[in-house]
C-alpha cells in the first residue's frame, strides 16, 4: 500500500476510491453476516451508485490498515435522511438518546479528562465540537474555559498533515465524549500518522498529561510491539474491536491485556419494555480469539487458550447511528450533520462513562466488567458469524462480539 492510502486527500470522494482500491471494505470481506442485521448497502463502493431500497449506504472513513499501521473505524451513512430516528433535529441518536438507553447519570465526571487519541489532524476539531454542544444544550467546551485541549504527539502544537477520514473520526469521538459526560475535560491528542508506534506515543502522552480515561476507536492486525504504550496505572484504556465480524479477528490495541475491549450493539427503542431499549449484537462487531497476547487471569471462558475479544459493547450499527457535527471536507457526504456507527462509537462512549464514574484511579484493565455483570444490560440475540459458539453469538451472557454486555448506570465501570 502507498503512501497515498495512508494519507487521505481533502477531498472525501478521493478517499473513498482508497478505500475501494485498498479492497479491506469489499462485501467480501465485510462478510454477509455483517450486512445481516444492518440493511445498509455495500460499504466498498466509492464510486457514484443507485441508492439502495431503503435510501442510505455505508462507506468506512479511512482506509484497509497495512501491518503496522492502524485505521480508524468509523462508519459514514450515506442518505441519513431516511433514518427513522428522529421526529426532529439532526439524525442520529442525540446525547439524550444514549444517556436515557444506558440509564446514565445527569451529573457527574467534574474534574475527569476524557483524551481521544486519533492519527492526522482535524483542524476544525474545536469549532465543530462548539456546534455540537451547541445544538444538544451541552455546556461549551473551548480551550478559553479550560475544557477543550488540542496537542501533537509530543504535547505542543506541532499539529501533523491534515485528513479528511481521520477528521471525521475526531468529531465523532469529541461528540460522544460530550454526549456521555459534559462536565468532563476533552484532550485531543493527534498523532503524526496511522502507525502502531505513533499512536501509542499518542497514548501514552494522553496519560502523562493527566487523562483518566483515553479511546482508541482504530485497530489493525495483532502486533505486540505497542502493547507497552497502553499501559498506565489509574488510566482506565478503551479500544475498539473493529467492523468486520468475527471473521477479522482480534485486533490490536482491543488484544493488549491492559485495554477495555468495546464491541458493538444495534440499539432500537422499545416502549413495551421496561427499560425502553432493546440490544442485539451488531452483526459487524469484532471478536475472536488472540494469537499474541496471553490469557488474563480474570477471563475464564474456555474457547480461547488466549485473550478473548471483547469485554464489553454499547451502540456502533451504522444503522442506529449518531449524529454527529463535521465540516471539513465533507460536503460531498452531506455534511455538516453527518450520522455515523462503527465500534469507533461505542470505544469512546464507554471511555465518558469511565470518566463519568470517576473511578480510574482503580482501574488497569478490564477485569472488574468481569464481576460486574449484574450492573450491564445482557446481550441475549445476535451474532457477527458462524463460529458455533460465544465467540460470535450472543448467549446472555458473556460472548466476544457484546462482552459481558452493555452499560446500565455507572456502576460496573
Amino acid at each position: 500500500m502507498t503512501a497515498h492510502n495512508e494519507v487521505r486527500s481533502s477531498r472525501h470522494l478521493a478517499g473513498l476510491r482508497n478505500i475501494r482500491r485498498a479492497g479491506r471494505w469489499s462485501v467480501a470481506a465485510f462478510g454477509t453476516a455483517a450486512l445481516a442485521t444492518a440493511t445498509l448497502g455495500s460499504v466498498a463502493s466509492a464510486s457514484p451508485r443507485p441508492a439502495p431500497a431503503n435510501g442510505f449506504s455505508v462507506s468506512a472513513s479511512c482506509s484497509a490498515a497495512r501491518p503496522g499501521f492502524a485505521r480508524c473505524f468509523a462508519l459514514l451513512v450515506h442518505g441519513s435522511a431516511h433514518l427513522s430516528l428522529q421526529a426532529a433535529g439532526p439524525s442520529g441518536y442525540h446525547p439524550a438518546d444514549l444517556v436515557s438507553a444506558y440509564k446514565l447519570p445527569s451529573t457527574g465526571g467534574s474534574g475527569q479528562t476524557v483524551a481521544l487519541v486519533d492519527s492526522y489532524n482535524d483542524p476544525n476539531a474545536e469549532t465543530d465540537l462548539a456546534k455540537y454542544r451547541s445544538q444538544f444544550g451541552l455546556p461549551a467546551c473551548t480551550t478559553a474555559n479550560g475544557c477543550f485541549r488540542k496537542v501533537d504527539q509530543n504535547g505542543g502544537t506541532n499539529y501533523p498533515a491534515n485528513n479528511v477520514g481521520w477528521s471525521e473520526e475526531m468529531s465523532l469521538d469529541l461528540d460522544m465524549a460530550s454526549a456521555i459526560c459534559p462536565s468532563c475535560h476533552i484532550l485531543l491528542v493527534e498523532a503524526t500518522s496511522s502507525s502502531n508506534k505513533n499512536l501509542g506515543l499518542a497514548v501514552s502522552e494522553a496519560a502523562k498529561l493527566g487523562a483518566n480515561a483515553i479511546s482508541n476507536s482504530y485497530g489493525g492486525p495483532e502486533d505486540a510491539s505497542s502493547a507497552a504504550y497502553y499501559s498506565h496505572a489509574g488510566v482506565a484504556i478503551t479500544a475498539s474491536t473493529g467492523d468486520s465480524g468475527f471473521k477479522a479477528g482480534a485486533q490490536s490495541p482491543a488484544d493488549y491485556g491492559t485495554v477495555i475491549a468495546v464491541g458493538g450493539t444495534t440499539l432500537h427503542r422499545s416502549t413495551g419494555s421496561k427499560r425502553g431499549w432493546s440490544e442485539s449484537v451488531w452483526s459487524g462487531a469484532g471478536s475472536g480469539c488472540s494469537k499474541i497476547v496471553a490469557k488474563p487471569t480474570w477471563q475464564k471462558d474456555t474457547g480461547c487458550a488466549k485473550r478473548t475479544i471483547g469485554d464489553v459493547s454499547a451502540v456502533a450499527n451504522p444503522n442506529t447511528g449518531v449524529a454527529v457535527y463535521d465540516s471539513f471536507g465533507t460536503a460531498a457526504a452531506g455534511g455538516p450533520w453527518l450520522v455515523f456507527g462503527g465500534t469507533s462509537v461505542s470505544s469512546p462512549l464507554v471511555a465518558a462513562i469511565y470518566a463519568l464514574a470517576g473511578n480510574t484511579s482503580t482501574v488497569d484493565t478490564a477485569s472488574s466488567l468481569y464481576t460486574s455483570e449484574s450492573h450491564l444490560y445482557d446481550v441475549k440475540k445476535g451474532s457477527n458469524g458462524s463460529c458455533g459458539s460465544y465467540l460470535c453469538k450472543a448467549t446472555g451472557e458473556y460472548s466476544g462480539p457484546a462482552g459481558n454486555g452493555t452499560p446500565h448506570g455507572i456502576a460496573a465501570f
